[in-house]
């Protein structure tokens, strides 16, 4: 299988061959013709002017000498019955009667005659023109003969100008195609290779040509299919980024449910299997062991809840019970709870109270959320100031680096860094979650190992 170019420089050389071969066979057929035609012509000519000039046929030896060696020319003078009368090639005694010559015959009936043959007289071929004309009342025939040998010499001459000239030409045309060729062949070779790269999805660059219109369009296309290619490549790349964040999330949301799960299991499953295989067990001991079953019983309740909430809450399914409700009062209610959780730690409550509208257990389970937080990774008091606008939570623990602000209110977010491990990830997206139904904003600051603030504004 040949290359474009290969196939495209073929198909010139087959074509300029043969228009140089149809071109000599016509020019040398055409400039033959029109060479015979001249030279019959100047025969004609010649024979006219020389008719002219001749008004005696005396000394008519003499003139056709002469003329002759002047013209170059056979010169013959036959009279009406086909005699030779004067010959300059030939002594006229020795010659024939020419009256059934077929250029006399023609002079006879059509006044010039034509004829192309081989002489035996002088052994060489000639063409000859005869015509009829009429000197001193006497008709005669006048044929002047030019040697065929000449002819060809010069035609031969004229056709190899003539063949120089179109081949000259057509080598020009030849080499303007070989070159074309090869422009072509440079930027087919550019488009396959750009093809091959754009195959293997790793184009490194932009394709251009302006060689023609047609090359210039293919290339602006190939570039918007690599563009469009590249475009998808990175949507790709970004998706499977984004699933490899979801089942790594995935597998840690399994690793934290695992690990919230096995300790209540574990404590459920070791007492009842006690108190079962125990008869004898006293009554106080065994109301302390039902107790931790109960107690870690609601642990994972109170987990399934946390989860069934955050559907609920993603979803817009979770509805609100809206009325007046004093803060300090869903504080009064948290605070000892937490303070039961950690002991020997201050929660400081400034500000003067405030009531809002609101669905007091959802903000009270909000509240209740950053408290803990702020508890959970601090070890000294946390504050909770009460202003106009605003509940603010503030702790002095080991804050959060700035690249986990945003991130840290994303469901099953779970900050590995600077000792923070919020459990499912799911305090702070439930947060942030109940304060938007409430048109509610959750705003963060916090700064490495000085603490963090948590600021609800309504």
């Amino acid at each position: 299988m040949l290359k474009i170019h290969q196939l495209f420089l073929r198909t010139f050389i087959l074509i300029f061959s043969a228009i140089l071969i149809t071109l000599t066979i016509v020019t040398y057929f055409w400039s033959k013709n029109i060479y015979i035609n001249q030279i019959e012509k100047n025969l004609v000519q010649n024979i006219d002017t020389f008719s002219i000039v001749v008004k005696d046929i005396e000394d008519i030896d003499t003139i056709i000498k002469d003329l002759k060696a002047q013209i170059n020319l056979r010169v013959t003078i036959i009279d009406e019955k086909g005699n030779v009368i004067a010959e300059s090639d030939k002594d006229k005694n020795l010659m024939e009667n020419h009256s059934n010559r077929e250029e006399v015959l023609q002079a006879k009936d059509f006044g010039v005659g034509k004829a192309i043959r081989f002489s035996d007289s002088i052994n060489k071929e000639l063409l000859y023109i005869a015509k009829k004309v009429t000197i001193n009342k006497n008709i005669y025939f006048i044929r002047m003969a030019d040697y065929t040998d000449i002819i060809a010499d010069n035609f031969v001459r004229l056709t190899a100008q003539i063949f120089a000239f179109i081949t000259f030409f057509l080598i020009i045309g030849f080499l303007a195609t070989y070159f074309i060729s090869l422009k072509i062949k440079k930027e087919t070779d550019s488009i396959l290779n750009f093809l091959t790269e754009l195959s293997n999805k790793k184009p490194t660059y932009l394709i251009k040509s302006r060689y023609t219109v047609e090359f210039y369009k293919i290339t602006r296309l190939l570039n918007k299919v690599a563009l469009k290619i590249s475009k998808k490549e990175k949507q790709k790349a970004k998706q499977t980024a984004k699933l490899k964040i979801a089942n790594r999330q995935k597998d840690e949301i399994i690793s934290a449910l695992s690990h919230e799960f096995k300790n209540p299991i574990a404590i459920i499953s070791g007492y009842s299997e006690t108190i079962l295989n125990d008869d004898d067990m006293p009554i106080i001991m065994k109301e302390k062991f039902l107790n931790k079953i109960h107690s870690n019983a609601n642990k994972m309740s109170h987990i399934i809840d946390k989860l069934r909430l955050t559907l609920k809450l993603e979803e817009g399914k979770q509805e609100l019970l809206l009325g007046p409700c004093p803060i300090k009062n869903i504080l009064d209610d948290i605070i000892p709870d937490l303070k039961e959780k950690y002991k020997n730690r201050e929660l400081i409550i400034i500000g003067e109270d405030i009531n809002l509208k609101v669905d007091e257990t959802l903000i009270s389970m909000a509240i209740s959320n950053l408290i803990e937080n702020a508890l959970k990774y601090s070890e000294d008091e946390v504050s909770i100031e009460l202003t106009k606008n605003s509940i603010i939570i503030k702790d002095k623990g080991i804050g959060m680096q700035e690249k986990e602000l945003e991130k840290i209110k994303n469901k099953f977010y779970r900050v590995s860094n600077n000792g923070w491990n919020n459990s499912l990830g799911l305090g702070l997206f439930i947060v942030q979650s109940i304060l938007s139904l409430h048109n509610f904003k959750l705003e963060i600051y916090s700064e490495f190992d000085k603490g963090s603030e948590f600021i609800i504004k309504y």
